[in-house]
């Protein structure tokens, strides 16, 4: 039967290199760090890293890893189970509610990744009388998510609040019961925020709830790392918070929504990815309460992050670099051309940094950039060497 097919999908392939579109998988034979030793995919031997959600420099933290060390002690490897049936530990309970706490919601439930979480949301949530109202360049998940859902779909511009009024008022008018705003708290190819306050705004007056992504922000955004809501003092006016813990959490994977009291304890009755999938491992359980512990005394970390931030983006722009607006640690490196920032990626790596080129259809067509990720694991020498670097690439790409 796959004899039928292979020569299309060679072809596929084929038009996806020629395109510049090809996404090659770089091994690294290394923990994840600030410096990472490349084994195949590229130039071999340690290369500095600017392309990992590693923002707080927690995915090799000792700390961390002794708490895992002795989870796999204390909870075993693996769950080998979905939670209702036997897959629940204590563990599990307490950073549900630890997190809560953190993030200033009435309760949690975790997931295997944040993908999962986005996905469990809507079709739980939201039925065909409903409407759901979406940022235009929301995380692919939450897009996923929303196809799930039988609600009826509304797109406003990102971060575009006249527009959003507008969908808010066509859904009104078309009688939806619910109406469910949702967006990113940070975009994660631009390095925006969201603006939480207008939208809440909004959503009082139009009496609809919001759904915010912050995937990107938790654990360095706002003054106590609790990510967009506080930052924007709206912690008490969101009503659902997904996240992972594979960013600046740790790194390893999971996910979870915070939210409404009634809203978990309906997703722990129908949300399909939760009541189908294994139990988050307990280590990663265990592993992630310490690192909870950690962000409560983390305002250095935060602050090295925002230094190495400013210092990326001020010496960029002075060397005539085009980086999108912002003072997120996301840090886009405008190219334009998707071969021409597959290339620019190549030759940066050749110079000891280790960075990606991202193309359609991650990004829009003719978008291409090079997603630069500062971290409060480098050290100043580390970001000057990578500016330098982006100077000696440009001119070898040129010449």
């Amino acid at each position: 039967m796959f004899d039928s097919v292979r020569d299309d999908i060679r072809a596929t392939l084929d038009e996806i290199r020629q395109a510049g579109l090809h996404k090659p998988e770089r091994v690294i034979g290394t923990p994840q760090s600030a410096t990472v030793a490349v084994t195949a995919g590229g130039r071999p031997g340690e290369v500095l890293n600017f392309c990992a959600n590693n923002y707080l420099g927690l995915a090799d933290h000792p700390e961390v890893i002794a708490a895992a060390h002795e989870a796999l002690d204390r909870w075993g490897y693996g769950m080998a189970s979905v939670r209702f049936i036997c897959g629940t530990q204590e563990v599990h309970k307490e950073l549900e509610a630890r997190l809560s706490s953190f993030l200033g919601q009435e309760d949690t439930i975790l997931y295997s990744s944040c993908f999962d979480a986005n996905g469990g949301v809507f079709e739980t949530v939201l039925g065909r009388e409903d409407a759901v109202i979406s940022d235009a360049l929301n995380h692919a998940s939450i897009i996923d998510g929303i196809r799930l859902s039988k609600a009826r779909r509304f797109r406003y511009a990102n971060r575009d609040m006249a527009d959003l009024e507008q969908q808010l008022k066509e859904a009104t008018e078309g009688g939806a019961r619910r109406k469910l705003i949702v967006t990113d708290g940070v975009f994660s190819m631009d390095g925006y925020v969201a603006p939480l306050d207008e939208i809440c705004d909004l959503a009082e007056q139009y009496d609809a709830m919001v759904m915010v992504d912050d995937s990107h922000a938790v654990g360095f955004v706002g003054p106590g790392g609790r990510g967009t809501p506080e930052l924007h003092g709206v912690m008490d006016r969101v009503d659902i918070i997904t996240g992972t813990l594979g960013k600046a959490l740790g790194g390893a994977s999971g996910g979870y929504v915070a939210a409404r009291s009634e809203i978990v304890a309906l997703l722990r009755q129908r949300s399909r990815p939760y009541l189908f999938s294994n139990t988050l491992a307990p280590v990663i359980a265990a592993a992630s309460l310490k690192v909870l512990d950690l962000l409560e005394s983390a305002g250095d970390l935060r602050e090295r992050l925002r230094a190495n931030t400013e210092l990326f983006r001020t010496r960029m722009t002075a060397e005539g670099f085009d980086i999108l607006p912002g003072d997120h640690a996301i840090a886009p490196v405008m190219i334009g051309d998707a071969s021409e920032a597959g290339r620019m990626a190549e030759l940066l790596l050749e110079r000891g940094v280790y960075v990606i080129g991202f193309s359609y259809p991650v990004v829009p067509q003719g978008q291409a950039r090079i997603r630069v990720q500062l971290s409060a694991a480098h050290s100043t020498d580390d970001v000057n060497r990578a500016v330098d670097a982006f100077v000696e690439a440009r001119a070898a790409l040129r010449g």
